[in-house]
């Protein structure tokens, strides 16, 4: 049993290395949360599991991830970037500070032609988890990450108990990362008054759009 602690510490790093640090996918969860707690909890999961997919592919063919993705790598993070820019774009379009109904009052008719409401709709948890699952999948870094790391560690984590360890500890650092920042969205979501949520909506996606141009560049051809 000691000898499978090493590689599922190793496994819980990694996937804190790779969950942790801010990007878009972390900002749009919390904006998921801040909207509806099931289905970001499904978007949580969405994500966890492309990084403990993107690990266990790494971890059997290392190498060949690394051979494969890194030619096209511009191209995925420039589409990567672009589908994050519409995303920016169509949460900021409807953010609006229209003020929520008071309780028990009837839902004012939507606007001819569709309206913009003060927030988004939450999606169902389904559809959230592929949305998510999508959106992450994108990101040819992860893969990159992973592929590094297991190829650095060699064959030890290609035998099963091993391997196994790794991913159990990838695979549960990043879920309950992921859910830890759903519980704070949530929580900011319903302590936050309305007119203070719309400008953190705004707010996040703008770090979106930045961050979609932060990971275009260089552009494919020209680094």
């Amino acid at each position: 049993m000691s000898e499978l602690m090493t590689p599922a510490l190793a496994g819980t790093v990694a996937g804190l290395g790779v969950a942790m640090p801010m990007g878009a996918m972390s900002v749009l969860l919390l904006q998921e949360a801040m909207r509806n707690r099931r289905t970001a909890v499904a978007a949580a999961v969405g994500i966890a599991a492309v990084d403990l997919g993107y690990a266990a592919l790494a971890t059997a063919l290392g190498p060949w991830v690394a051979s494969h993705v890194s030619p096209v790598e511009a191209w995925v993070r420039l589409a990567s970037a672009v589908i994050l820019l519409v995303i920016a774009a169509h949460g900021l379009s409807r953010a609006s500070p229209a003020p929520p109904p008071a309780p028990g009052a009837a839902a004012p008719p939507a606007p001819a032609g569709g309206g913009r409401a003060s927030v988004a709709a939450p999606a169902r948890p389904a559809k959230a988890f592929a949305r998510y699952v999508g959106l992450t999948a994108l990101n040819p870094t992860t893969a990159l990450y992973f592929a590094a790391l297991t190829t650095a560690q060699g064959a030890d984590l290609r035998a099963g108990p091993a391997g196994a360890a790794f991913l159990l500890g990838v695979g549960a650092a990043s879920l309950l990362w992921q859910q830890a920042l759903v519980a704070l969205g949530s929580l900011a979501g319903h302590r936050i008054p309305h007119g203070a949520r719309v400008w953190t909506f705004r707010l996040g996606y703008g770090l979106v759009a930045a961050y979609a141009l932060k990971i275009a560049f260089p552009l494919p051809g020209l680094g």
